[in-house]
């Protein structure tokens, strides 16, 4: 009888800490619409970007021009079966890291711009980012982070 008891005990405990749990994550915060981060706000910055990439489902597609191995250890940050690529301008160091990188890690796919893009795009699933900044230098200026109402594919196609 004292076991029964304390094993019905036991499962009340879990149930309230099951329904603690889940009252936390209604109420943990969620990724804004929108970011600003003052000049100095690096990790801020960063912090924001990588929970982005922390929270896509199917696909992390990054556009801009300046990517270096900072950005590479960010998409690391996907789950699992998150697909990941980058539209970049060549160069070698770049190409190095990303080998490097591919050997370890879940694959990157790199596609070479066929010309400059000022702007700076990122990818969520279906949500695209407006980047006031390289990813690499969120925060060192100040910066903002925009999602956009524009469809995916529509950035995409413009691309070519």
């Amino acid at each position: 009888m004292r076991i029964a008891n304390l094993e019905k005990h036991q499962m009340e405990t879990d149930e309230k800490i099951d329904a603690i749990l889940d009252k936390m994550e209604e109420n943990s915060p969620k990724l804004l619409p929108e970011a600003v981060f003052p000049t100095g706000c690096v990790w801020d910055a960063w912090t924001y970007v990588s929970d982005l990439v922390r929270s896509a489902k199917q696909r992390v597609i990054l556009i801009d021009n300046f990517v270096d191995d900072r950005v590479l250890t960010m998409l690391t940050k996907r789950s699992e079966n998150v697909t990941a690529t980058i539209h970049t301008r060549y160069s070698e160091q770049f190409l190095t890291d990303l080998e490097k990188h591919n050997e370890q890690y879940p694959l990157i796919d790199f596609i070479q711009l066929p010309h400059r893009h000022h702007d700076r795009f990122l990818i969520i699933d279906d949500k695209v980012h407006f980047l006031g900044a390289s990813v690499k230098d969120m925060g060192a200026g100040l910066c903002a982070i925009t999602e956009m109402t524009t469809s995916p594919e529509s950035i995409l196609i413009l691309l070519k």
